[in-house]
């Protein structure tokens, strides 16, 4: 389609619904009747007598209605099927056109970006579900929680790991009548309206919003991390805030992991090893802690921190040389090692993919 005609195609389907107000009743109004006079339009509606002929004529130049001249004028409503059915088929050409034409808009490697519009919070959040490589974090209300159902559910079932906080509680659906287990690992309730609305994927994929500005509250917004280091500060609020603080479980898969397992989130790292017992092998991809810079570090894990509140969490493991390396997670200062990504295993430290 040439670019003179898609714009005529655009304006031919925007024309064919640029309804005012009168049109909008009378043309409802005759749809539900099947066919009306003029006077029996102005009885059932509130467009004036004067303006009721202008009002269906206007219809009737749209090819929504048909005007048979009689005595009275009858109204006839056309069948919707018919009557936008050469809309319908331009919308579609339209459509088509226009995805030909699109760029999807490229994510910088490091960006941070405040947004106010509702549509554009849950596509971010959609895409964060649905882009989760091995781990996912989200506080969601119970409407989200059922809009997003599907995509959580495909995010489980590619190994996907989620813990899932639904607030307010008081709202949650009830284990009987809602099956936690098929949409997330862990699923928490939270009471309160003031709990945000947040999702991180793999450690540094997040945002974070408001409840307000999911209702379109102009004075509120989100807060997207894409790919940025600050990014684990919305992963270290939900660990050590959101979660620790979210006291009844809805749902917890309790079956045994399968390893080797891949980890951003050291709190959930430690606990699945604590949880699992056994022998364990980790390779470690992270920042020295007192000269900075990439470090990697690989062997068996002899010792593990971690504090009832979850709050706290810690590796110790004995790499290649023999020596100890303690090992923390984000912003770690009292560790060897700030992990950024987790690598557990079984029988040998798993190795890295390219």
């Amino acid at each position: 389609m040439a670019p003179d005609e898609l714009r005529s195609t655009v304006e031919r389907v925007g024309d064919r619904f640029n309804l005012g107000e009168y049109e909008i009743d009378a043309y409802l109004t005759v749809l539900e009747q099947g066919q009306l006079t003029a006077s029996e339009i102005a009885d059932r509606t509130e467009i004036p007598q004067p303006r009721v002929y202008d009002t269906v004529r206007s219809l009737s130049d749209r090819g929504l209605v048909e005007l048979r001249e009689s005595r009275p004028m009858k109204v006839v409503a056309i069948d919707p099927a018919d009557a936008f059915d050469e809309v319908q088929h331009s919308l579609e050409q339209m459509i088509d056109e226009l995805e030909a034409r699109y760029t999807a808009p490229a994510r910088d490697t490091e960006a941070v970006s405040l947004v106010k519009s509702r549509s554009t919070i849950l596509r971010y959040l959609e895409e964060i579900v649905t882009d989760a490589e091995y781990e996912l974090s989200l506080s969601l209300t119970p409407d989200l929680l059922v809009r997003f159902e599907d995509e959580l559910a495909a995010a489980l079932e590619r190994g996907v790991s989620i813990d899932l906080i639904v607030t307010p509680a008081a709202e949650a659906p009830a284990p009987d009548d809602f099956d936690y287990t098929a949409i997330a690992t862990t699923t928490r309730a939270r009471r309160g309206i003031t709990t945000p609305v947040l999702a991180v994927a793999d450690g540094n994929y997040s945002i974070y919003a408001t409840q307000d500005a999911l209702r379109d509250d102009k004075d509120r917004y989100g807060v997207i991390f894409n790919r940025s280091a600050l990014g684990f500060l919305v992963s270290g609020f939900f660990g050590t805030v959101l979660w620790t603080t979210a006291e009844e479980t809805l749902g917890e898969d309790t079956d045994p992991r399968d390893y080797p397992r891949k980890y951003a989130s050291i709190r959930r790292c430690v606990k699945d090893v604590i949880e699992e017992g056994g022998e364990f092998y980790a390779t470690i991809v992270g920042r020295d802690v007192e000269v900075g810079g990439q470090r990697i570090v690989r062997g068996q894990i002899v010792d593990v921190s971690f504090e009832v509140s979850e709050e706290v969490a810690a590796i110790t493991l004995v790499n290649e040389d023999g020596t100890e390396v303690t090992v923390g997670g984000r912003v770690a200062a009292l560790e060897d090692v700030e992990a950024h990504e987790i690598h557990i295993g079984r029988r040998e430290p798993p190795e890295l993919d390219d």
